[in-house]
């Protein structure tokens, strides 16, 4: 299933209207509708908004599997899975088979020049780990050079943002939320 069409029979099935969904995330139900049709591919912390908004996982809107247990993914499945989205960057769930998981990995690819300056904020926690390349993380006040082996862990809920400093970055972030939804 579409992640549109998964967030749709979702708050459907809580008989949730659109503009509820989208007043709870703070955009507009144009924006929702948009992605309900697939007609736009949000943004990571827009999918995080939107997943606390129907009281789910993100790993639940991007896939239907239902596995417990240990779960293995490899490259192949990884790759064949990344959503590219129009702010500078791609991504992809790690296990995202198991729904009901304390973690939430991601692998990420930035584009320099191409990811925006948008600020985010969310619930939780995070863990950035610098496979390849070099960016810049804020979290908060504060700038962090990060490089490849180098990591980063911080309350999610404070502003953060990134740039790519070479032409390319590939990373893994985990969110962790207090919330088992």
């Amino acid at each position: 299933m579409e992640l549109g069409s998964k967030i749709r029979k979702i708050r459907k099935s809580q008989n949730r209207s659109l503009d509820d969904i989208a007043k709870a995330c703070g955009f507009t139900k144009s924006l929702l509708s948009k992605i309900e049709n697939g007609k736009t591919v949000p943004p990571i912390g827009t999918l995080i908004k939107i997943a606390e908004a129907l009281g789910t996982k993100v790993s639940v809107l991007l896939d239907d599997s239902d596995l417990h247990g240990t779960v293995h993914t490899t490259k192949t499945a990884s790759m064949d899975k990344m959503v590219r989205t129009d702010k500078g960057y791609s991504f992809s769930a790690i296990a995202a088979e198991r729904p009901e998981k304390l973690m939430q990995p991601f692998y990420f690819v930035a584009r320099k020049g191409k990811t925006g300056k948008r600020t985010l904020s969310h619930v939780g926690q995070e863990f950035i780990y610098v496979l390849e390349g070099t960016m810049i993380y804020y979290v908060g006040n504060e700038a962090y050079t990060l490089n490849a082996g180098d990591s980063l862990y911080f309350d999610s809920f404070e502003n953060h943002k990134y740039t790519p400093v070479t032409d390319e970055v590939k990373y893994l972030s985990v969110f962790c939320s207090d919330s088992k939804a």
